[in-house]
């Protein structure tokens, strides 16, 4: 039963409670579909698994926020808790320090406050695999008391939607009893899972900046990592290292030295693991064009850095980001070769669009050595979409296809995108079509893998600054951003322009399914794992896989499961990479959507696919909380629980 504070109805036998504060808040949620709440779960179940890997506080801010559904942040909540109710006590605080820092930044009151009403209905269950539930979550709401995210009011208002003999009413007693009403309760709450990890952000950095102020005065290395163990921030460590590097590059001379034993003592001793270091480094390369304002040859120092770390074994070079080009590159190439470039990519443009020949193009841009050089990739590809907008979708179509096959670097793209979108308004005076084409381009580039959904946004956030809010690029990239966020947008971007990413520009989406069927048939007739894999992969088309996973099932269950072979394929491709997780329970979905008619010749179709399912599970392809189950009625609160 559903506590007052979710606004449902209490049962009739007990009189309806007051209502808390937060109940008003809470029902204002807006309500989403059930489909959109399980992929919220699936999603933020994963996030909460890679917290606990990474103690990336801050990442795990922005993935939540990144989903843009905060009416179902209590469901997070509830992940986080229960997970970590049985895990160690590091992860219990990781939980504890994790909520007290997106509770009114990420994650409003009323959906804590909902997702600990949630926590406490489910006690019961969290007792059968957690048999010290009661205890462990009775420690979680006084901890959110201490941490002042829940009203001390909690206790009683919610004890009074909860039946008698429920765990839950022995959870709230325990937490009002044991731990809130015990002298110096503050204290002994914030320690009992091995102490206090919640220091504001900025208080950790002061702190952090003293140790290295001091350090560097007296020249103690013992003592600077004691200083740093006892901060009790393992999961903010990067930031020491981060802090470290900026020092010893601003001082230089003997304090670098004296920074980078330091450094490599805590990493010996195991006071700075690898990861942190590794993450100090990177946030370090992501901020090193700031960092070259007030210390100009910052780049120059990071890479002498990077070289004596490694070479003495405490830091892995391979595994930190590539620095980043330098910006305004484009403004330093010579005015002489610009032009050069921009007449002679002119012609390969316009005999790609003859001949349809990729291998051409790339080995022109090679032999000229155009196509390692950032600022000249970024005018090609304005070129490209330039040329192509002026022509029909053939044309548009092949440019698409070019520039995924080109494979450069995202931010070389990004650029290159800038630049259109810097030019639209002058463009759209020939172009009366230009929203539409470049909101096509903008979104096929990410349905293509081309560029990350994030450089879309980070795309949106630098064009505001500089052009109107209703100018012709920033209409391109909202509307890009909300034809992604569609239902099966993938496919109808691919099917855009009478193509489908496929290599050969002009493939209609029906013969991409053909083409998928004929392989699949061909492998099942005996054909070779290995060419079968490497013909799903010459599609071209990643985000259309979930048609090799669905015609590959419809064929597993139509033989009802006497041919393995196909399921050998689907192990093959998943263990390759080449079929993600995501277009693997998307192929599954299609599967159920379509079991009713498949029923009509094989009646059993709906068990077959739950076997299916259930093996899926166990191979690690599929979540553990993926469901084929479709709602056939909407309930009362607008989700699925």
């Amino acid at each position: 039963m559903e506590c007052n504070p979710d606004g449902v109805v209490p049962p009739p036998e007990r009189q309806a409670p007051v209502k808390c504060a937060t109940e008003d808040a809470i029902q204002q949620s807006p309500a989403l579909s059930s489909e959109e709440f399980l992929q919220f779960k699936r999603k933020a179940t994963t996030i909460v698994e890679e917290y606990f890997s990474t103690d990336d506080v801050a990442a795990t801010a922005n993935e939540l926020r990144e989903l843009r559904v905060p009416c179902y942040h209590y469901y997070f909540v509830k992940k986080l808790v229960s997970v970590a109710m049985d895990r160690h006590d590091r992860e219990k605080e990781m939980a504890a320090v994790l909520l007290s820092s997106l509770y009114g930044d990420v994650i409003d009151r009323p959906q804590l406050y909902k997702g600990f009403c949630k926590l406490t209905e489910s006690c019961d269950d969290l007792f059968v695999d957690t048999p010290d539930a009661v205890d462990i979550l009775a420690v979680f709401v006084a901890r959110a008391i201490v941490d002042d995210m829940l009203p001390p009011a909690f206790l009683a208002k919610q004890r009074a939607c909860l039946p008698e003999g429920r765990k839950g009413a022995e959870v709230l007693h325990r937490a009002e009893k044991s731990y809130l009403s015990v002298p110096h309760h503050g204290e002994i709450v914030l320690q009992r899972w091995g102490g206090s990890k919640r220091i504001t952000v900025e208080e950790a950095k002061a702190k952090i900046s003293d140790i290295l102020e001091e350090y560097l005065a007296a020249g103690d290395r013992n003592e600077a990592c004691r200083c740093i163990r006892d901060l009790k921030i393992p999961f903010f460590h990067h930031d020491v290292v981060k802090r470290a590097l900026v020092l010893a590059m601003e001082r230089g001379g003997a304090a670098e030295d004296h920074i980078l034993d330091l450094l490599k003592s805590a990493s010996e001793e195991g006071v700075i693991n690898e990861s942190q270091i590794t993450k100090g480094f990177d946030r370090l390369i992501d901020s090193v064009d700031d960092l070259a304002l007030d210390v100009p040859n910052a780049r120059r120092l990071l890479k002498s850095v990077i070289l004596k770390a490694s070479s003495e074994g405490w830091l892995c070079a391979s595994c930190l980001k590539p620095l980043p080009p330098e910006p305004k590159k484009t403004s330093e190439v010579d005015n002489t070769a610009v032009r050069q470039f921009k007449a002679t990519v002119e012609n390969f443009i316009k005999e790609y669009f003859l001949t349809g020949d990729i291998i051409e193009v790339v080995s022109s841009l090679e032999a000229e050595n155009y196509s390692c050089c950032s600022s000249f990739n970024a005018i090609f590809v304005k070129k490209l979409i330039n040329a192509a907008m002026d022509r029909k979708k053939r044309e548009k179509e092949m440019a698409s296809v070019l520039l995924s096959s080109l494979r450069m670097p995202p931010g070389d793209v990004v650029a290159g995108f800038h630049l259109l979108i810097e030019s639209a308004e002058d463009a759209a005076l020939d172009n009366p079509a230009i929203v539409e084409d470049l909101t096509m381009f903008f979104a096929r580039s990410v349905v293509d893998e081309v560029i990350a959904p994030s450089d879309l946004e980070s795309m949106e956030e630098d064009a505001s600054r500089g052009t109107a809010d209703g100018s012709t690029g920033m209409l391109a990239l909202r509307n890009a951003r909300a034809l992604l966020g569609a239902k099966l947008s993938a496919e109808r971007i691919l099917r855009g322009w009478g193509g489908g990413g496929s290599g050969k520009a002009g493939w209609e989406l029906d013969e991409v399914k053909d083409k998928i069927g004929k392989l699949l048939q061909e492998y099942d007739c005996g054909g070779d794992i290995r060419e079968a894999c490497r013909c799903i992969k010459d599609l071209g088309m990643p985000f259309f896989h979930h048609e090799v996973v669905k015609k590959a099932l419809v064929a597993i269950i139509e033989k009802r499961g006497k041919d393995q072979r196909l399921w050998g394929l689907l192990s093959e491709c998943y263990g390759r990479g080449l079929i993600t997780p995501n277009q693997m329970a998307k192929g599954f979905e299609r599967v159920a959507d379509c079991v009713e008619d498949l029923a009509l010749d094989v009646p059993d179709a709906g068990r077959q696919l739950g076997c299916c399912v259930e093996r899926a599970k166990k191979g690690g392809w599929l979540d553990a909380s993926f469901s084929i189950a479709r709602p056939v009625q909407p309930v009362s609160n607008g989700v699925c629980t």
